[in-house]
């Protein structure tokens, strides 16, 4: 029986369309990890299809990088998985923590943040 993706928390539509089954996932051997099969397998997740430490192991991840496809999916979509968007993302990602850093600092101090 197929599963269809449905994330309980929030409802999000699947990705990239249609149900999601153990058998349209990307095979256990893939070295090459383009934008839609990471997507699949962060469905395949949330669907409840896989655990995530099934996932681990039958795609050989560690648990940082799964982290990392699940917060640019969400973030972002399926293009934020693309390896040069997710570079950008990153980048404006510290960009925007270490403002807010700046910013809890100067207030700590009594100063405005400029």
């Amino acid at each position: 029986m197929a599963r269809h993706y449905q994330t309980q928390q929030d409802n999000r539509p699947h990705p990239l369309g249609g149900p999601i089954t153990l058998a349209n996932l990307p095979p256990p051997d893939t070295t090459r990890w383009v934008a839609r099969r990471k997507a699949q397998v962060v469905a395949a997740v949330q669907a409840g299809l896989l655990t995530i430490e099934e996932a681990l192991i039958r795609y050989r991840l560690s648990l940082e990088e799964f982290n990392s496809w699940q917060k640019a999916l969400y973030r972002h979509g399926v293009r934020g998985l693309q390896t040069t968007h997710l570079q950008i993302f990153k980048l404006a990602d510290r960009k925007r923590k270490k403002g807010e850093s700046s910013r809890k600092n100067a207030r700590s101090w009594g100063h405005r943040h400029v």
